[in-house]
């Protein structure tokens, strides 16, 4: 079993799952304690890396398209505070993330763990109800039907407007954008029969909005909770290839030699990688 531990969070492989725990410091993004502990499993995984940084770096997850709403509806936008696949790593740890990451990629070679889309969501999706606010306005959805109500900062159009609702059997798509440079951060519905509203977000009726003083909070999860529930096309999945037994062979090798010089240099204590040693040595019999 890998594990990394620092202020941020931490996260958990035992080879089959990864377990993904937010920090507990107040300064944690809104969004990623909204959404709590998250477990993934290697099935819906399509890569890891470790990112570096002057300061450490980042741990970065990257699943397959399909295989959690959140992850496809933020479409890579989330940034490093709300990013619950992201995880900030001090300097002194950076040789624990780079193992880590590199105990994930061995692991899928091994298991050849396919990487395109899922014809169906691995990961829990958002429960409902479930709201959020931020800038002019609230979202909210119980699963059938979709609110926003306006807040203090809405423009005077919105105002007029009053409250706005529609059943999901109206809603086509869903889009997220978080707040950027000059830029509005968006929670977009487009909705049956109406072409895509040419009116800036902070007048658009099917739109809340946060602009730069204002963060997006937990808008993100509203919208994968509603994504997750409109109908999807079932994609066509390739074949898999069937297992190069050199391959794997190679790959469990190579982690052995790897874990023999981690230990060897005092990365890893005795019990952690005997450990290590007998889960490599199994899947090579495995193999």
């Amino acid at each position: 079993m890998a594990e990394i531990a620092v202020p941020d969070g931490s996260w958990t492989f035992n080879g089959e799952l990864l377990r993904i725990v937010p920090g507990s410091d107040k300064d944690i993004d809104e969004l990623r304690r909204t959404l709590g502990e998250v477990r993934v499993p290697l099935e819906a995984i399509a890569g890891v890396a470790f990112e570096p940084a002057r300061k450490g770096g980042h741990l970065r997850l990257r699943l397959r398209k399909g295989a959690d709403a959140l992850f496809d509806v933020a479409a890579g936008a989330l940034g490093p505070p709300a990013d619950p696949y992201r995880l900030a790593v001090p300097k002194a740890r950076v040789g624990a993330a780079e193992y880590f990451a590199d105990e994930i990629r061995d692991t899928l070679t091994v298991y050849q763990t396919p990487g395109g889309p899922c014809d169906g969501y691995l990961l829990p999706v958002p429960d409902v109800p479930i709201s959020a606010s931020a800038g002019d306005g609230a979202a909210l959805f119980d699963g059938e039907r979709v609110r926003l109500e306006w807040t203090g900062w809405a423009s005077t159009e919105k105002e007029k407007a009053g409250p706005q609702e529609f059943p999901l059997s109206d809603v086509t798509g869903v889009e997220w954008k978080p707040q950027s440079g000059m830029g509005y951060g968006t929670l977009r519905f487009r909705i049956k029969g109406e072409a895509p509203s040419a009116k800036p977000p902070q007048k658009d009726l099917r739109c809340v909005s946060w602009g730069i003083q204002r963060f997006g909070g937990a808008t993100a999860l509203v919208a994968a909770a509603v994504l997750a529930r409109l109908p999807r096309e079932q994609p066509e999945l390739p074949a898999a290839p069937p297992p190069v037994a050199d391959d794997v062979h190679d790959a469990v090798l190579r982690r052995l030699a790897e874990l023999g010089e981690l230990h060897r240099s005092g990365v890893l204590t005795d019990e952690e990688f005997a450990t290590a040693k007998q889960a490599m040595i199994r899947r090579l019999q495995e193999s």
